[in-house]
């Protein structure tokens, strides 16, 4: 019987059951469900609204049934419909009359609302750890080719040369900016709705303080039907799950493009790459595609949550039971990603000479001709445009950029010298960007510094 079948004179229908029913995924929120009773009973026998040894067996209770479930010896039931009436259902069979006090002053809107926000921290920490690994596997990789010099790319086109630890790096710092937004959600989310009721509030002289203290959080939510009403906080969380898989596609269309044979730069492991059913010859990159295509399932969730919220009226709704799955998803597809696709790069190794073959292309070094010329006092733009002509010259008639004659660069850079005939090098033209946060590497050897002591490598 269903803890709220007092006003109804006939059972629920078994569809409407199977229907409204979210135990079969919100059960997950079991540890956090029972830390908020816990701190519950616990206001409710400092403010004298049940008596300190009601409190004690409500505690005492709790405390077995979160041995039980995590001994895998507690049967959920369907007919309880969530986690919340599945706990105190057991907490009354075993302790009788003081079970039935737990829910006094509360309801199932601002417990569901308390249990997210609890879960949600936690979930915040980890992601965060799993991302710092992140980082300590990218910042480890670019250690190991810290001098390793490859062509940079803008629309997909050879531009200028980098170091490969440059292009790990700027990984490193998007996936800091992805922690600094777990860690300022977090502080949003870690405000208590506990005490907030259905949607006004009690009549009962209820500590919302107290309890928001016992249970680690930094304030309460100050308006009730704020607090039972907005899930604001599952909208932020997803969004920073998204971005975090957005990144990671991004890393991963890299992977997927230099692993492939015509680029080649890189080699992956077998433990962490599959073959084909049909082409033995076939080692293909699947968790950097897996971890591209499971990015769109990410950011279908942050939809879904966002197009749930849009229309409902204040305050609560049953529409809002849909909050759970899409973000339990979501949550476990971006650390799963991590976690794997971390383990994967410790595998990854550089193929050196196809990347200084291919960033030896002389082309690459046009922009240094360019502004060796400024240096000469010729105007941006005009230096630009007497290289482009010398490029497009070269392309005409087949030479590469560092087989051209001086007499051949003149026709298009009449002030060049002996000297422009140098520049075609890339390692010195990734030495000469040593502006702070440039490609040079003393440059990158700083960043890669400071990130392993950051990190602690």
């Amino acid at each position: 019987m269903a803890l709220w079948s007092g006003r109804f004179s006939e059972g629920t229908d078994s569809l409407v059951q199977q229907f409204t029913q979210s135990i079969s995924y919100d059960k997950r929120l079991y540890p956090f469900d029972i830390q908020g009773s816990k701190a519950h009973a616990q206001m409710l026998a400092k403010q004298g609204i049940i008596s300190q040894n009601d409190a004690d067996e409500i505690i005492k209770g709790l405390d077995q049934i979160l041995q039980d479930i995590n001994d895998g010896n507690f049967e959920f039931d369907e007919a309880l419909e969530d986690i919340h009436m599945n706990i105190e259902a057991r907490l009354t069979e075993r302790i009788g009359a003081p079970g039935a006090k737990l829910h006094t002053g509360r309801s199932r809107n601002d417990q569901v609302a308390t249990d997210e926000r609890l879960y949600l921290r936690f979930e915040a920490d980890q992601t965060v750890e799993l991302i710092r690994d992140m980082q300590r596997s990218l910042v480890s990789l670019a250690d190991k080719y810290r001098a390793l010099i490859m062509p940079g790319f803008t629309h997909l086109q050879h531009a200028q040369p980098v170091l490969f630890a440059h292009h790990l790096l700027a990984y490193v710092e998007m996936l800091e900016r992805d922690i600094e937004r777990f860690q300022d959600a977090r502080k949003r989310l870690n405000r208590s709705p506990l005490g907030a009721g259905a949607i006004a509030g009690s009549t009962l002289p209820l500590d919302r303080n107290y309890t928001a203290k016992l249970l680690g959080f930094d304030d309460i939510l100050h308006n009730s039907m704020d607090a039972v009403g907005d899930r604001d906080y599952i909208v932020e969380f997803l969004a920073d799950l998204a971005i975090v898989a957005m990144h990671l596609s991004r890393l991963s269309e890299d992977i997927i493009l230099w692993f492939s044979q015509e680029f080649g730069f890189i080699g992956l492991g077998d433990a962490f790459t599959t073959g084909s059913s049909l082409m033995p010859q076939k080692k293909n990159p699947d968790v950097a595609e897996l971890t591209r295509g499971k990015t769109g399932r990410v950011y279908g969730h942050l939809i879904a949550m966002l197009t749930t919220l849009k229309g409902l009226p204040l305050t609560y709704n049953r529409d809002l039971q849909e909050d759970k799955e899409g973000l339990f998803d979501a949550i476990d597809t971006v650390k799963l990603s991590l976690a794997t696709m971390s383990a994967m790069l410790g595998t990854l190794t550089a193929n050196e000479k196809a990347m200084a073959k291919a960033a030896a292309d002389p082309a690459l070094e046009a922009t240094d001709l360019a502004e060796w010329l400024v240096k000469q006092g010729v105007p941006f733009r005009d230096a630009h445009h007497q290289v482009g002509a010398f490029v497009g010259f070269c392309a005409r008639n087949g030479i590469a950029l560092n087989a051209a004659s001086l007499e051949d660069m003149r026709k298009s850079i009449p002030a060049a010298t002996e000297e422009c005939l140098k520049l075609f090098n890339a390692s010195s033209s990734v030495n000469a960007r040593s502006l702070e946060g440039g490609t040079a590497t003393v440059r990158v050897g700083e960043q890669i510094d400071r990130w392993k002591k950051a990190l602690g490598l």
